[in-house]
């Protein structure tokens, strides 16, 4: 038994498996759990060491061969898995309390394996593909047989597919940099052209503007499970392409560029979202202050960077998790999301509404919240490199904490007798209630974060070190 068959080839066939079940509560709870079960493996099941279980002595390989190209998943990858599995697993599990498509599980399933593949392929260009895989089948959840493709998913869709020969064609490029390495307009143009494509995949600014699209469109739950996995593979493919090439990551241009975007990212993503009057859009806009965070670490030096990007993720998928959950039960209730239409609203939906609060406020890096010491850490070592930069950062964040005072203003504008209904189901509250616990729970004991993370830097052999 090999590691990618474990956690790439057998979810693949359960998802396809569960495509001829039509219930939505056996679809969550059996994904969720099958997801679980993977976490857990990955983390507490070693890789390439034997492990005897009673007369029995069974042995994980690391690597998969098919049709000439390996699959290599490293016993420092673990915990990754373990945190990619089991952000779906919060997915998973509350798609009968969203009640959206039953579809997202299985297709879920298969796009979670297809980003575990994009990291785990060699040559690591085929990664590409595994990506664009992924995306297409993105497509089914956000749209419906009976109604024309929203704009959102159009520009989705051509944004996120244009990445691609771009990224193949820097691959291509790049091999002849590492042959020639005084060709200077050979790494000018291999450079630009994984610069295009990175900023496809991860909608960098000014191509963002079908996320709050997407926000407006089509169901919360799903677009904030997207908003998850893709970026967060898309981060750590990239930041393999880093490690694999020497010129590359020793470049002094190419800390300045990640530095540019992330704090373009962040500043634009924390303005925009304080003047958001759509509270779908705010999230939008808190999921894009999210990529700008990752890559302001990227751009800090490795040993400090890699370990901040890697503690930014629990708190990400654990934040976009509740706040997309809250505003699908929103949306079910109110007219619209805009501000007009949730005045108030804390008296009729209590749970969804804190949850919108305490994950915007996690991601604005309220203390004592999943969002904080990732934040802090993060400004703390930007600071010490430029204090400009530190200084845009807290603009950014200023922008959040807007918007998310804002949301808690127009949430609590009822009516003065207007009484206390709650309309969620105990399902609803139950799900909302546990992750707003997780939520406050990262953040006054992030030290729990801290168990996953030891083994992770050492995944990229020479930014790790």
């Amino acid at each position: 038994m090999s590691a990618p068959t474990i956690w790439i080839i057998v979810p693949m066939l359960i998802a396809v498996l569960l495509l001829a079940v039509s219930s939505p509560r056996v679809l969550s709870l059996v994904g969720g759990s099958i997801a679980v079960v993977l976490a857990l493996l990955a983390e507490f099941i070693p890789i390439e060491q034997a492990l005897t279980i009673g007369a029995f002595s069974i042995k994980i390989d690391s690597s998969l061969s098919i049709l000439g190209r390996v699959l290599l998943l490293r016993p420092e990858e673990g915990s990754l898995l373990a945190m990619i599995y089991g952000a779906a697993a919060l997915w998973f599990f509350g798609t009968e309390a969203a009640r959206t498509k039953a579809r997202l599980v299985p297709l879920g399933l298969i796009i979670t394996a297809l980003m575990v593949a994009s990291i785990a392929v060699e040559p690591f260009l085929f990664a590409a593909l595994f990506i664009e895989m992924a995306i297409l089948l993105s497509i089914p959840l956000l749209t419906s047989l009976y109604k024309a493709p929203s704009r959102g998913v159009i520009r989705f869709l051509i944004y996120q597919t244009l990445a691609m020969p771009f990224i193949l064609l820097s691959g291509w490029l790049l091999e002849g940099v590492e042959a020639s390495p005084g060709d200077l307009a050979l790494a000018a143009q291999s450079a630009s052209m994984l610069g295009l494509g990175f900023a496809f995949l991860l909608a960098i600014f000014p191509l963002y503007n079908w996320i709050p699209m997407l926000m407006e469109e089509v169901s919360p739950f799903t677009v904030g499970f997207l908003l998850w996995i893709l970026p967060t593979s898309t981060l750590i493919f990239g930041t393999g392409f880093l490690d694999q090439y020497s010129w590359l990551r020793s470049s002094p241009q190419l800390k300045i560029a990640l530095q540019s975007a992330g704090t373009l990212m962040l500043v634009t993503g924390g303005l925009w979202a304080a003047f958001q009057r759509h509270i779908g859009r705010i999230m939008a806009y808190g999921a894009i202050a999210e990529t700008g965070f990752a890559l302001l670490a990227l751009s800090l030096d490795a040993r400090l960077g890699i370990p901040i990007l890697f503690i930014l993720i629990p708190a990400r998928a654990l934040g976009l998790a509740v706040w997309s959950l809250a505003l699908t039960v929103i949306k079910e209730n109110a007219e619209s999301m805009r501000f007009s239409s949730v005045r108030g609203i804390l008296r009729t939906l209590p749970f969804a509404s804190v949850g919108v609060i305490l994950a915007s406020f996690s991601t604005a890096g309220f203390p004592l919240l999943a969002g904080f010491p990732a934040r802090l850490a993060l400004w703390d070592g930007l600071a010490r490199v430029s204090i400009g930069s530190a200084l845009w950062m807290g603009l950014g964040l200023i922008g959040l904490l807007i918007s998310s005072f804002r949301m808690l203003a127009v949430f609590s504008m009822a009516d003065e007798y207007t009484g206390w209904e709650v309309r969620e189901d105990w399902i609803q509250g139950i799900m909302l209630g546990l992750a707003m616990i997780g939520l406050m729970i990262l953040g006054l004991f992030p030290q729990f974060v801290q168990y996953l993370l030891p083994n992770l830097p050492a995944m990229f052999e020479r930014l790790g070190q």
